[in-house]
């Protein structure tokens, strides 16, 4: 197999508050290939975005980073500020959660992307970057395009912003794509759309693309490979496949109980994994899904190492009872587990 495009070893980051130490990410190792999507899902609080914004070196300069990240054969966490923000927008790119908020309201669109353009491409004129721009928002699917470079954000829609900071993001034909929550508060028919967006640009320009989601089902046509997260560990990786039909772990197995689907009988509840995400200060001794696993035992008293179950698939999980979860998915969710797909 070719070199990882970006390879990510033994990551932490954690902040100093006044409640205590929060280690929101806590040793996580994973890698991306050039062309390929690797989904990163979890609840809110999972570690999931701060390590996203970690990659991009985007956290508060009081966050504490460590670990290794290479890109492209280079080593990101030593780079300077100079050196990073050469890549960031350049060859990394991020679509940020909330648009709303991501876009400043006092500029058009199109003089944002302009922008982006314009700052790793000095030598380019403001009109060859203003059809560039335009070029841009109907690559994405935006209507009008060339009078839409001078609308504002409120102008647009939420699915329509969306559409502008994917963009923005791929205005300099960025080699890695991080898409963070890409389709939160957006109505089902929209979400799709932009998920064809993504999936229509990687395509087109063989990028390499990180899905940052809480929705299994979301992924479940998209992603090449899934990793799953919980209280800053990783809990389960594989390809796309193995974690919807091979899971051997009772939290990616929960996540995907309470997917709702269009095969599921009427009278058949959702089943919502009980309880809450732990505090990221005060995890629970041993396996930190025991208090919410319906299969915990003794055994989870102590932390389960990430075990690797087959190494040809990349099938690696955190669970004591690993041997004794194979074929639970089929026997607990029935056709519905297919009915995601």
């Amino acid at each position: 197999m070719s070199t990882p495009l970006l390879e990510v070893r033994g990551l932490e980051v954690s902040f100093q508050t006044d409640d205590g130490l929060v280690r929101a990410v806590r040793g996580v190792d994973f890698h991306v290939h050039a062309g390929e999507t690797l989904a990163v899902v979890g609840e809110s609080g999972s570690g999931k975005t701060v390590a996203a914004l970690a990659l991009m070196r985007l956290l508060p300069r009081y966050a504490q980073v460590r670990g290794e990240v290479h890109f492209n054969g280079r080593s990101l966490l030593d780079l300077d500020d100079d050196g990073m923000r050469a890549l960031q927008g350049n060859e990394i790119a991020m679509i940020f959660q909330d648009p709303m908020t991501a876009l400043n309201p006092v500029f058009t669109v199109g003089d944002q992307i302009i922008e982006a353009i314009r700052i790793h491409h000095p030598a380019s004129s403001k009109s060859a970057a203003r059809a560039r721009a335009a070029e841009l928002l109907e690559l994405v699917g935006i209507p009008e395009a060339r009078r839409r470079v001078d609308s504002y954000p409120h102008e647009l829609s939420g699915g329509m912003r969306q559409r502008a900071m994917i963009a923005m993001a791929i205005s300099n034909d960025p080699k890695l794509l991080i898409a963070d929550e890409p389709t939160t508060a957006l109505d089902v028919t929209v979400q799709a759309q932009v998920m064809e967006v993504i999936e229509r640009v990687q395509e087109r320009m063989g990028t390499a693309v990180i899905l940052v989601t809480h929705d299994l089902g979301l992924v479940a046509g998209t992603a090449d490979r899934i990793q799953v997260m919980y209280g800053g560990h990783l809990f389960e990786t594989a390809d796309t496949d193995t974690i919807f039909y091979g899971s051997r772990n009772p939290y990616t197995l929960g996540l995907m109980a309470s997917i709702p689907s269009a095969t599921t009988r009427l009278a058949r509840r959702l089943d919502p994994i009980p309880g809450s995400p732990p505090s990221a200060i005060n995890l629970p001794s041993g396996c930190v899904f025991r208090p919410r696993c319906a299969f915990a035992d003794e055994r989870c008293l102590e932390a389960p190492p990430l075990t690797v179950l087959d190494a040809v698939k990349g099938h690696a999980t955190r669970c004591h009872r690993a041997g004794e979860l194979e074929g639970l998915i089929a026997e607990r969710l029935g056709t519905d587990a297919a009915g995601t797909r």
